[in-house]
């Protein structure tokens, strides 16, 4: 159990991990914490965007769209490498999940088949979006994949997690899919590695 880092804590850690980091309006306060408390917060939770462009994706995560406000994450990862923060709180990212997935994530442990949806993600990970169309053709350039590597290690280092503490959306909730076009398991073998 951990309480979230300061927003000023959590861009020191993404920049002491050798992050290119894009700070977006007032990210600093833009968040739903009048929807309900962010923390305790057990993990990382990668998406995909299905957009394309990075300048509309983070308008996008940012502003969110009719039937979900933003932010819509904390951080997208654009296909450059480059992390645009948008929010800091809670955020509409992860939604209602599975809580034996939560309790594999807190035990740091292999994660269960996701088969229901009754648990407020939103309140316990921080989310990364990460720009991509989600068909599983649009490609994940190399320095794209290094980020998502960094920005998950650069969390888990702050909070003493391993890397059984990041996750994919579509280990999460059930009908999810994201992200698509790489592994969870080979990118928590290289955040691993990040972590040693």
């Amino acid at each position: 159990m951990a309480s979230p880092m300061s927003a000023s804590r959590f861009l020191d850690v993404l920049r002491d991990e050798g992050i290119n980091v894009v700070q977006v309006g007032d990210w600093r306060t833009h968040n739903r914490n009048h929807k309900g408390p962010w923390g305790p917060v057990h993990g990382v939770m990668i998406h995909h965007t299905v957009t394309s462009g990075t300048s509309k994706t983070v308008r996008i995560c940012r502003d969110g769209y009719p039937g979900l406000p933003g932010p819509l994450c904390h951080g997208v990862i654009a296909k450059s490498g480059s992390i645009h923060l948008v929010g800091y709180g809670r955020a509409n990212h992860a939604g209602p999940g599975d809580d034996d997935v939560l309790r594999a994530v807190i035990a740091e442990r292999a994660l269960p088949r996701d088969n229901e949806s009754n648990t407020d993600g939103n309140r316990h990970f921080y989310g990364f979006e990460c720009e991509n169309l989600g068909d599983g053709k649009d490609p994940w350039p190399e320095a794209q994949l290094e980020a998502i590597e960094r920005a998950a290690a650069a969390v888990c280092r702050h909070h003493g997690w391993n890397s059984r503490s990041v996750i994919g959306h579509l280990e999460w909730q059930p009908g999810k899919i994201d992200p698509r076009g790489f592994s969870m398991n080979t990118m928590r073998a290289r955040i691993q590695d990040r972590l040693a």
